[in-house]
C-alpha cells in the first residue's frame, strides 16, 4: 500500500439500542450507534416468525387462474 493515501483504521465501539456494546475496527473516528445487533435481532435470537407464504401463493394462483 502506498503511504499517506489511506485513512486511519482505528478501534471503535459499536453501541446497540438494546445496550449491547462491542469493539470493531473502522475508519470512522467516533462510536457507532446502531438500532439492532446480533444480540437483539429476531433471526439470531430464535424469535423470528415464519410467514405462511403458501396460502398467499395459492390465493394468487386461484385469482389469476394459474396452475
Amino acid at each position: 500500500m502506498r503511504e499517506g493515501i489511506h485513512p486511519q483504521y482505528d478501534t471503535v465501539k459499536v453501541i446497540c439500542a438494546c445496550g449491547n456494546e462491542f469493539e470493531t475496527r473502522s475508519t470512522i473516528k467516533k462510536d457507532i450507534k446502531v438500532e439492532i445487533c446480533a444480540q437483539c435481532h429476531p433471526f439470531y435470537t430464535g424469535k423470528q416468525r415464519v410467514h405462511a407464504a403458501a396460502g398467499r401463493v395459492e390465493a394468487f394462483n386461484k385469482k389469476f387462474n394459474r396452475g
